[in-house]
């Protein structure tokens, strides 16, 4: 009788594992890049000095450096603000955003039966705790183009990921572009 249960698990196994399949294609970011974030370093500033004016006015815009590889062209920086007020609106569990739960239970025992309710609130997440946004931005200056690549992650207020998206639009790339 074991060796039917044995067999008839394995046999449960592989069709389980048959019923796998592998995407039809790879992870592509969406939406797609803009156009604009794909530019001559000539519109901009002269091949040579595009990274450093790159830089500079990253930093004006209040990005602080992450790292930087001068022989490869390549900066990345990033900048976060908090955002005050902000929910998940796909979080609707225990009335996220309303602030109010109830719980409560019933048990049987040989010496009788007892009833349980409690209520209980969140005011905004732990004390000390906001919602965040962090922008980050990773640019390519090499040879005579520059390529930029921009994302906003959103983090709730007990620090887990709710929200991230590719940003490298038209208005941040031709913002930059013009003020370069």
């Amino acid at each position: 009788m074991k060796t039917v249960s044995v067999s008839i698990s394995i046999v449960c196994l592989l069709v389980l594992a048959g019923c796998q399949s592998v995407p039809a294609r790879m992870p592509q970011a969406e939406p797609a890049p803009s156009a604009a974030c794909y530019f001559p370093a000539s519109q901009a500033a002269g091949s040579h000095d595009a990274l450093t004016r790159s830089i500079t006015l990253l930093e004006e815009w209040g990005f602080e450096l992450e790292t930087t590889d001068t022989e490869l062209g390549l900066v990345t920086a990033s900048r976060q603000r908090n955002l005050i007020g902000y929910y998940d609106p796909y979080d609707n569990a225990f009335g996220y955003g309303r602030n109010m739960q109830v719980f409560g239970g019933f048990g049987l025992g040989s010496r009788g039966s007892s009833i349980g309710l409690g209520v209980g609130g969140r005011v905004g997440g732990h004390p000390g705790h906001q919602a965040v946004e962090v922008e980050r931005v990773s640019l390519l200056a090499r040879g005579d183009a520059i390529r930029i690549s921009r994302d906003i992650r959103r983090f709730d207020p007990l620090g887990d990921l709710r929200e991230s998206y590719n940003a490298s639009n038209d208005d941040f790339c031709l913002r930059f572009q013009g003020a370069l």
